[in-house]
């Protein structure tokens, strides 16, 4: 196949990169000629690092610059030109500008993608003299190693262009997705459960940003934490892929922004491109804040108030660090304080509901007590005396250097504590779009997995809590908080309602 790619920027040279390697040649253009001889000279170079790091043969490498054609204009007639991508900045009318000028001169059957990442596809084609000839192909940055392509047809492409798309990705080694053309596109929409909700946990002040990162990672298992992604990203591109994508939906109440972010653009702080944004950068890198020292005294009795799976982990953990506890209240010394589960709701309700002594009673998160979590998580109300938060923490940390150790965090009193709010959300914003069958469940979760580096696709995530359970977490935070942001989507409930798993596609039946 013959490619050309218009553009010759990151993007651009990275699509250039990845077709050459795959045996299509590939011409290169851009408006500004000088930059088209630095792309290929760039593109070359990242040729010869992949075969001196093994990705490939000297063989390889060298054939792979050789189909590189770098062109003196755009606008070159191309009879034999099959596919054009389009990589040049995100601007309507400029990308209208480049199509419009390339049907002038290459053939009919050429078929023309754009790697914009937030401008609808029909917006761009409806400008053109034949609108059902584009799609979007849409890359992550660094393109040879994000192994996944969105295509996006519009509302007038040809039924066979995704198709043959989806065919061109996968010969090129990435997984496409075909996905509905809508504000973010797959990915980007999906994004916003985990950012916005970690936005708003500090617009509540429940902890800090370095302590909300800490639980994504630890007992998530997200390789970066919420406010570090946003740093590497640029809260400038976030801030606007936020508001884009909430504008786009009619101002969902899922998808709702925070007002935190505009002040910090508007202040320069975008993360590591400008030196600051949530954290500081220089050398060494980000900086973070110390863990607290523990305190506490290790030998305190406590007793452990619930029942059911989540009670049962507290207590196992209480085992396994050799902590004192009781379970019946009635044997429990006058004054014994209380650790409590929460699933959903706040220790505060469960204080009123069960009548537990205010000044005692701490929470703790489930999820932070599940297998393979480096994490624990407590919950602290207003009323709770500081030395009894400080003995808990020391107890379910264990003892100093024991196997079984662990990092306890306190956070302030909220409906689900932090870990369950961010996997709600995550969870709540993949199932709408799957809902809305923008994307298959299958595609919902490669594509998250792939580009966002999620442990689990969000749907399978939802699974391994259980659909029941989710709904669960979901109704309770609706319902404790009153904020339609939690409220359950169709897809959750009726899976839960069937015994279906959350990645059990829709039925096939349409009107």
């Amino acid at each position: 196949m013959r490619v050309r790619v218009v553009g010759a920027g990151v993007m651009g040279r990275g699509i250039a990169q990845w077709a050459a390697t795959a045996g299509h040649t590939v011409e290169l253009a851009d408006a500004r000629p000088a930059a088209v001889g630095e792309a290929v000279e760039f593109t070359r170079s990242m040729l010869g690092r992949a075969v001196e790091r093994g990705r490939l043969s000297a063989e390889q490498g060298a054939a792979a610059g050789a189909l590189l054609v770098p062109l003196d204009s755009p606008w070159e007639p191309g009879p034999e030109v099959d596919l054009v991508v389009e990589a040049v900045r995100e601007d309507l009318a400029t990308k209208v500008e480049v199509f419009t000028r390339l049907a002038e001169v290459l053939p009919a059957h050429t078929v023309f993608t754009s790697n914009t990442s937030s401008i609808p596809i029909t917006r761009i084609a409806a400008s053109l003299a034949d609108p059902s000839r584009l799609a979007g192909l849409h890359f992550f940055n660094p393109v040879p190693l994000m192994r996944l392509v969105e295509v996006v047809p519009g509302a007038r492409t040809r039924p066979e262009i995704p198709g043959l798309l989806a065919e061109f990705v996968r010969g090129c080694g990435h997984r496409p997705v075909v996905v509905a053309d809508t504000p973010g596109f797959l990915v980007n929409h999906a994004g916003r459960g985990l950012v916005t909700e970690a936005l708003a946990l500090v617009e509540e002040a429940t902890a800090g940003v370095p302590t909300l990162d800490a639980i994504a990672r630890d007992v998530l298992g997200l390789r970066m934490g919420p406010f570090e992604l946003m740093d590497l990203t640029g809260l400038d591109v976030t801030d606007a892929v936020i508001d884009s994508v909430w504008q786009g939906f009619r101002c969902s109440d899922r998808l709702r922004p925070s007002f935190l972010t505009p002040n910090r653009v508007a202040a320069g702080l975008h993360g590591r491109k400008t030196g600051e944004g949530f954290y500081s950068y220089g050398d060494p890198g980000p900086s973070r804040a110390a863990e607290p020292p523990v305190v506490g005294d290790r030998g305190r009795v406590f007793r452990v108030a619930g029942s059911g799976v989540d009670a049962t982990a507290l207590r196992n953990r209480l085992v396994a660090v050799g902590g004192r506890f009781v379970d019946n209240p009635a044997v429990a010394a006058e004054g014994t304080p209380v650790l409590v589960p929460t699933w959903g709701t706040t220790v505060a309700a469960l204080v009123a509901e069960h009548r537990l002594p205010p000044a005692g009673t701490v929470g703790v998160d489930p999820l932070s007590l599940a297998p393979g979590s480096g994490r624990i998580v407590l919950a602290a109300t207003p009323a709770v005396d500081g030395t009894v938060v400080a003995d808990a923490r020391a107890i379910l940390a264990g003892p100093e250097g024991d196997p079984e150790e662990r990092v306890v965090s306190v956070v302030r009193d909220t409906a689900g504590s932090v870990a369950q709010r961010l996997v709600a959300s995550i969870v709540g914003v993949a199932a709408s779009i799957a809902e809305r069958d923008l994307a298959s469940p299958e595609d919902v979760d490669l594509a998250v997995s792939l580009a966002l580096g999620y442990p689990h696709g969000p749907l399978s995530w939802g699974d391994r809590i259980g659909a029941r359970r989710l709904l669960a977490l979901q109704t309770a935070l609706f319902v404790t908080t009153g904020d339609p942001r939690y409220r359950p989507t169709r897809w959750v409930t009726e899976r839960a309602q069937l015994g279906l798993p959350l990645t059990t596609p829709a039925s096939g039946h349409h009107d």
